[in-house]
């Protein structure tokens, strides 16, 4: 049985692109292994993000429903949101958390990370689960925020969930992260 090593993809130039709110753009000339043909791609550079799935002591798990202009509609999703540079994710997931829904403390692990969107970005999502959390502050939104905080009991966010109610990829990989590692202390 022979091994070979399969060529990748080369890149063989980049371009800076235009620099948006969230975003970098850059331009990558690729040429393809199976044809030899160059296209160019367009990748989207981007800080990494962070969401959290906090349940209070309650039991609840808070959600927050907010608009998201891609779709045009208002979704429920967990709170989070991008890292500041120099920051570390974890206390990134704390200070999204308060900022967005005034809660705070509990006890905290991670839940892992995923591409955020491989097929045109850079960046990672990195998933955090907070035990016990309790109101202690109120909201402080950034100018561009309109947020609800929107507590469902465990049992109704799972189900939820397994409907295909969520609509952010975000927050269905969390909660799937989340309900696979407490799947015996949850039904």
């Amino acid at each position: 049985m022979s091994t070979s090593k399969k060529k990748g993809w080369q890149t063989l130039r980049q371009e800076a692109g235009p620099g948006l709110r969230l975003f970098r753009v850059r331009y990558d000339d690729m040429r393809n292994p199976r044809n030899g043909q160059i296209s160019r791609m367009v990748i989207l550079e981007a800080a990494d993000s962070v969401n959290v799935v906090p349940v209070t002591k309650d039991e609840d798990i808070l959600f927050v429903r907010q608009y998201r202009f891609g779709i045009g509609d208002y979704t429920l999703e967990l709170p989070g949101g991008i890292v500041d540079p120099g920051e570390e994710h974890r206390w990134a997931a704390e200070r999204e958390l308060r900022e967005e829904s005034g809660y705070t403390g509990g006890e905290w692990a991670y839940l892992g990370k995923i591409a955020s969107n491989p097929v045109f970005m850079n960046n990672y999502i990195h998933h955090w689960e907070a035990r016990g959390v309790e109101l202690t502050a109120a909201q402080q939104l950034d100018e561009g925020e309109e947020v609800e905080v929107a507590p469902l009991s465990v049992e109704e966010a799972r189900q939820r969930l397994l409907a295909g109610e969520f609509q952010h990829p975000h927050t269905v990989n969390a909660l799937m992260l989340f309900f696979y590692k407490h799947q015996k202390t949850w039904p």
